[in-house]
């Protein structure tokens, strides 16, 4: 679950601009997280979310530019933890996930900025990735069984 709600943050944060610990727990509760303020303030600290200003005089959570490697691995971690299989469609790669792991899974696979990907629409344990072209699915397939070990 933890993995999930550190996953919905990234998520939430990157979708709009959050100001307070407040505010990121009524998004979550609306999302079906229900947390309490003390589980807000440890995810932020887990996830080393930094405030940043937003330029109209008010600020926001964000990630910490420098700990991309310790984000890089919790999205590895998502992605091993949530996997079950896939299968292509000439240039659409499809993940199939652990059912309700697949926001989380395809925003681990969007943070990571592979280039290969265009972007992911999830379900609950599908993801349907568009990828630039076949062989950059090949090369997707590729990375992912690398990851989760398979």
């Amino acid at each position: 679950m933890k993995i999930r709600r550190h996953a919905k943050i990234v998520d939430l944060i990157g979708k709009y601009n959050i100001e307070t610990q407040e505010e990121l727990a009524e998004y979550l509760n609306k999302e079906g997280y229900h947390v309490t303020q003390a589980t807000i303030s440890r995810d932020i600290r887990e996830l080393k979310l930094t405030k940043m200003s937003t330029g109209e005089g008010r600020q926001k959570y964000t990630l910490m530019q420098n700990q991309s490697a310790g984000l890089n691995e919790k999205y590895l971690r998502v992605l091993k933890d949530g996997y079950v299989s896939m299968d292509m469609a000439q240039n659409i790669l499809v993940v199939k996930t652990v059912a309700g792991m697949a926001m989380a899974v395809a925003a681990a696979i969007d943070a990571m900025h592979w280039g290969e990907v265009a972007g992911c629409i999830a379900g609950d344990d599908t993801i349907m990735c568009a990828v630039r072209s076949v062989e950059d699915t090949l090369n997707m397939m590729e990375k992912i069984h690398k990851i989760v070990g398979k």
